[in-house]
């Protein structure tokens, strides 16, 4: 969710999961997205393993093989996703309860009952698909250029959000899912802090009233293949900043998932630009305001 004008994470959303903390808690995603970077002298049968798409083995045991650690049996079911793969073979899958727990185990979370994973199955594909969501919302801008891209963000969020319901209407189902963006691949890089996150970090130090002191739990790297009416298509990377904070009114924990292009060239940096900019200038000058009082003025003259 997007909230680039004061350079904090967006707008927070409520996830309705009693162990959903239990995922930040662990410093982030619990299923294995690393990449490992093995020196090639000692260990080259590792990496060879890796599937390329995502960066974990190509084999994620579904069964269960931890009887000291497991007391209850938990689903192998994999959910499908939402979100369409780059090879166009269908959608991603989720891992099931039963392959969540084993990479934990893998990673050392071993303090974690086996009872609460499918909550955080659930809390890790929520997740995941309100960070296609967003990156759908990009790709509805800038997909056709910075030109589309500009007339979507120049009215700011509020207008881009009519913009998008209105398309939705005009199209009534029937769009084109052919240019449609796909997921090619993705990595998780928990330990390496975005340019963004560094900023907000050391905005915390500086003026800790303004800014709070709250690093992501998780950063992702997705490269998405944007597609063109002509036949042409091109590889977009985005990143993608997991936050938790205080749990809401009712005592359900709430995360901000912070989702934009990463800045690989000057494309990427004018479509971040535009889509800031456009929502600052728009808000700062009172754009709503001369909207209304245009929109009234013309209904008198009518």
């Amino acid at each position: 969710m997007h909230n680039a004008a004061a350079a904090k994470p967006p707008t927070p959303a409520p996830v309705q999961s009693e162990a959903s903390q239990a995922a930040a808690r662990k410093g982030g995603c619990p299923v294995n997205h690393d990449r490992t970077t093995a020196p090639p002298t000692s260990t080259p049968s590792y990496a060879s393993k890796l599937n390329p798409l995502n960066y974990m083995p190509s084999f994620i045991s579904n069964t269960r093989e931890f009887d000291a650690h497991q007391a209850v049996s938990l689903p192998l079911d994999r959910e499908p996703s939402t979100i369409p793969r780059g090879d166009g073979a269908g959608t991603w899958e989720y891992p099931s309860p039963q392959q969540m727990y084993n990479a934990m185990l893998r990673k050392g979370y071993t303090d974690t009952p086996a009872e609460h994973v499918e909550a955080m199955v659930s809390v890790h594909n929520f997740l995941n698909e309100g960070a296609w969501e967003e990156i759908k919302e990009w790709e509805r801008r800038f997909g056709a250029g910075l030109s589309k891209g500009w007339e979507e963000s120049r009215r700011g969020e509020e207008g881009a959000a009519v913009n998008a319901a209105l398309q939705a209407l005009r199209d009534d189902g029937k769009t084109d899912m052919s240019l449609e963006p796909r997921l090619v691949r993705f990595m998780g890089r928990p330990n390496d802090l975005t340019p963004k996150a560094r900023l907000l970090s050391f905005m915390a130090k500086v003026y800790p009233s303004e800014y709070p002191d709250n690093p992501p739990f998780d950063r992702h790297d997705w490269f998405v293949e944007r597609r063109q009416p002509d036949g042409s298509s091109k590889e977009v990377r985005y990143v993608i900043d997991y936050y938790s904070a205080p749990p809401d009114e009712n005592g359900e924990p709430v995360f901000y998932l912070d989702v934009r292009p990463a800045v690989d060239g000057p494309v990427s940096a004018a479509e971040r630009a535009m889509r800031w900019g456009g929502d600052v200038w728009w808000r700062a000058s009172g754009g709503s305001v001369r909207e209304e009082l245009a929109k009234q003025k013309s209904a008198w003259r009518s």
